[in-house]
């Protein structure tokens, strides 16, 4: 896909997914505004040929200064990936509120104000554009530690749902991600932590049932999807999942089995009804080896 004179935003991009996205729309032509906390971004921003912007995702003041920058260095803004993040798993009694305000900060607010300020720039440009929106697999099914981070991730999925309303007519498409690589952040999850260390101390590939069935692979597995979601046309309000040898378009929440009582409900009658109802799973299932 030529991505030959569109300018792009990754936050979050000095190392892991980020990078491995910076990087792979610059291969396909992009010019890239690379943003990270610190150095690394410009390690990656003079890799690239794009430009580097040092400052933590979060306030307006951020938001507002990639764009400009997009805009100054490059002429325009076309696409906006909202990758940064962080992490402070805790269980829910140990978590603090500084725990659960970082997390959504960084994750949630940081998505909300970047997007907000790429879709002001997109509009005034009037040629359309493209918003795509990390999530995870924590947001779609939750995941034991990690109330912020899957609170933050559930949301963003549903910021892609609305603001694909909101942006069709302006032809902004948004949509969300759900990767799963072998990174840093995913290192801390304990059913990968032991299958990403014994493919970092051997050299070996992660194994193909991990790959395939686990859908965990390496950074690269993922940025393909990027690069696609910048270029195509006609594809918006999508929860689109990648990693290793797996590609999964996500179902939206949707009502699974309706009922009526004429009248309304009492708590018997809803108790009788709901246990012949099959309940949903939740969390993100454990490896199992084959």
């Amino acid at each position: 896909m030529d991505l030959s004179g569109k300018v792009a935003i990754v936050t979050g991009s000095g190392r892991g997914l980020g990078r491995a996205y910076a990087e792979a729309l610059a291969r396909h032509g992009a010019k890239v505004v690379v943003n990270d906390v610190d150095d690394a971004a410009e390690e990656v921003a003079a890799l690239v040929g794009g430009k580097a912007v040092i400052a933590p995702v979060g306030s307006t003041e951020t938001a507002e200064l990639l764009v400009s920058t997009a805009v100054e260095e490059f002429g325009r803004l076309d696409v906006l990936v909202t990758n940064a993040g962080i992490l402070r798993d805790r269980v829910l009694w140990k978590m603090t509120d500084d725990d659960f305000d970082a997390v959504i900060n960084v994750h949630l607010r940081g998505t909300f104000t970047c997007a907000r300020a790429a879709a002001v720039r997109m509009r005034e440009q009037g040629t359309g554009g493209s918003l795509v929106l990390i999530s995870s697999p924590a947001g779609q099914r939750g995941n034991f530690g990690q109330t912020n981070y899957a609170a933050a991730k559930a949301g963003i999925a549903a910021m892609a749902r609305t603001w694909a309303l909101e942006l069709a007519r302006s032809d902004i498409a948004v949509n969300a991600v759900v990767p799963v690589a072998a990174t840093e952040m995913t290192r801390t999850i304990p059913a990968f932590a032991p299958l990403i260390e014994e493919s970092e101390r051997t050299g070996a590939p992660l194994p193909a049932w991990v790959r395939r069935d686990e859908g965990l692979g390496t950074v690269e597995d993922v940025a393909s999807l990027i690069v696609y979601l910048a270029g195509v046309k006609g594809v918006t309000g999508q929860a689109i999942g990648i990693g290793g040898d797996r590609l999964a378009l996500w179902s939206h929440p949707a009502e699974k089995q309706v009922e009526f009582a004429d009248g309304g409900w009492t708590a018997e009658e809803i108790a009788s009804k709901l246990a012949g109802f099959e309940p949903e799973t939740y969390g993100i299932p454990a490896p199992v080896a084959p």
